[in-house]
């Protein structure tokens, strides 16, 4: 599981490790014991933050209850899904390209 250091605690850590799972997040500056975390997993997850932000327009949500905010992540998503779909089903050159779905 990948969280940032927002979620630590022995409580939240203790949680993972009874579910089976590796918690893998950066250290806090206020821990002795350093964290391993590869810069490639931050950028990756930078990228697909920008993407859920920007071109999926989910800084205007308008959500009121967080029910209505999972509905409009979860449309984006599989409008962004079904696009990506199209482009492989007619063999675009640029699979990943949303340019011409961007209105």
């Amino acid at each position: 599981m990948v969280t940032d250091k927002g979620l630590s605690g022995q409580g939240s850590e203790q949680l993972f490790t009874d579910l089976g799972l590796l918690l893998i997040r950066p250290a806090r500056k206020d821990e002795k014991t350093p964290r391993p975390f590869p810069n490639w997993l931050r950028q990756r997850i930078e990228a697909i933050i920008w993407t859920l932000k920007n071109q999926l327009g989910l800084e205007q949500h308008g959500g009121r209850v967080p029910a209505g905010l999972w509905t409009r992540v979860l449309q984006r998503l599989l409008a962004l899904n079904a696009a990506i779909w199209h482009n492989w089903t007619i063999d675009a050159p640029v699979k990943r390209s949303l340019i011409a779905y961007d209105h």
